[in-house]
């Protein structure tokens, strides 16, 4: 089958692999054993979830995996993905589960695994938990079978999470709410003397996690806030809002004169803004400007921050010109931690709206990144696209091609003389960046530069070779 984990935990279509009960089941327990002194027993894992139909039962298939080895699963019931990173170690877990295919539609979901330290699961443990796994043999739901008849997905009439729940124990699962502790937490990011009581913004929950903390907390600290996304229902997560779609949010701002808007996704770990004018205000801007302001302020680390290959070109040269230097890292939230942890720095993220303040927390929190947003803007009395604006992005053109085989690109004569034309072309005034998708048949091919008409004809020259020689049928 292949790798179980990806680059952000276990992810797939709900009720099939590696989503289907005898593989959650088996993850399960391999995590258990994994993680405790004697076979499993004495481990206690912290869940978390979105407002996907699906994560109930996931639920409950882990928590009846673990239970069976000794262990115990508390739910925190509907919470983002990074409160349970941070209550996991403060509440003494041996480890946090979130249950959320984060951006993806209802129909997907995922199981991604943080450790008592409240860090993502590294390598090595995901490799010894895939090992165990492997020993283990299927453990079928209490209740008989977890695919409904037909085994297709979906079942004429009804869900599939309706059909798969008639199979499953009803046995519920302990449940804490820890919301006020991780409240609390976020509160103290903006102090009292920074918070625009009043001041009106518009916040889009993406009917998803963040509906259960995101209007107390603004509410809380004093915002006239405008909330839109914020009646889940277990299909609508993610459809047609939230950071993936923050059209309906600009209007939003427009019409309701906000100073700002600000969209998460399903389970609250990124943030994409808004400015007054509805103009979308991306990750690179956010490092941006936070960098510079925390410089300002002595809390800026060596005066460097991480962000990914994908962000801009201008996003280097801007920090450069305020005497902030940028190590690149590639795609993925756990490669921007482990980046912040080995060089020692404060700040990284992705231009995807993934940012993580490591003095905060060691992964991404879109309501803490909005605070610190929001906390620029009151120290230094400028508007977002005022301190925004002063990131000048170089044109970027993305191409996607679909392959058929994963081959080194320096091996392929024709291929390999496009990609050194064009690095050529290029002369320092931009980047070319080619790699391969971590969870599709996809290459993929980014260029930046000043001419956007230059460079989406230089792009499209790769991919017609890449298309020659690696497309199917060749």
């Amino acid at each position: 089958m292949g790798r179980l984990f990806g680059t952000d935990g276990v992810r797939g279509r709900a009720g099939e692999y590696p989503l289907d009960a005898p593989t959650i089941r088996r993850l399960g327990a391999a995590l258990a054993r994994a993680l405790g002194d004697r076979g499993g027993g004495g481990v206690r894992f912290l869940a978390g979830r979105d407002t996907r139909e699906s994560g109930p039962w996931i639920e409950r298939e882990l928590a009846a995996a673990i239970g069976g080895e000794g262990g115990t699963l508390v739910s925190a019931g509907v919470i983002p993905t990074p409160a349970v990173a941070y209550l996991t170690p403060r509440m003494g877990y041996t480890a946090g589960v979130v249950i959320s295919a984060s951006h993806n539609p209802f129909e997907d979901n995922g199981i991604k695994v943080f450790a008592g330290s409240g860090e993502k699961f590294t390598e090595a443990l995901e490799d010894r938990v895939e090992a165990i796994m492997a020993d283990l043999p299927d453990l079928p739901p209490e209740g008989g079978s977890h695919t409904p008849e037909g085994g297709s997905h979906t079942a004429e009439g009804g869900s599939h999470t309706a059909a798969v729940a008639s199979g499953l124990s009803r046995k519920s699962v302990e449940q804490i709410d820890y919301r006020p502790e991780y409240l609390d937490h976020l509160l103290r990011i903006l102090p009292s003397d920074h918070r625009q009581r009043g001041m009106r913004i518009a916040v889009d929950c993406a009917n998803g996690a963040a509906t259960t903390v995101a209007p107390q907390l603004f509410e809380r600290l004093g915002f006239d806030v405008r909330l839109i996304g914020d009646v889940p229902n277990g299909r609508n997560i993610n459809l047609g809002c939230g950071s993936t779609a923050p059209e309906l949010l600009a209007k939003t701002v427009v019409d309701g004169d906000c100073r700002l808007g600000l969209a998460l996704d399903g389970d609250c770990d990124r943030a994409i803004f808004v400015d007054r004018h509805g103009r979308v205000v991306d990750g690179d801007a956010v490092l941006f400007l936070c960098a510079k302001q925390m410089k300002a302020e002595g809390r800026l680390r060596k005066n460097a921050i991480v962000a990914t290959v994908m962000s801009n070109i201008g996003l280097e040269i801007g920090l450069r010109g305020a005497g902030i230097d940028l190590v690149r890292c590639p795609v993925g939230d756990k490669y921007v931690m482990d980046a912040l942890l080995t060089h020692g720095l404060s700040l990284g993220g992705e231009q995807s709206g993934h940012v993580i303040f490591a003095d905060d927390l060691c992964t991404g929190d879109g309501l803490a990144t909005s605070l610190h947003v929001l906390r620029t803007m009151a120290v230094t009395g400028r508007e977002l696209d005022d301190l925004a604006g002063e990131l000048q992005t170089y044109p970027q053109v993305l191409l996607n091609v679909r392959v058929a085989r994963r081959a080194d690109l320096t091996t392929i004569p024709p291929v390999a003389a496009v990609l050194d034309d064009v690095g050529r072309r290029l002369a320092g005034q931009g980047r070319l960046l080619v790699r391969y998708s971590g969870t599709e048949p996809l290459l993929r091919i980014m260029l930046e530069g000043r001419d956007e008409a230059e460079i989406r004809r230089w792009a499209q020259e790769i991919a017609e070779a890449v298309k020659r020689h690696l497309s199917v049928g060749t």
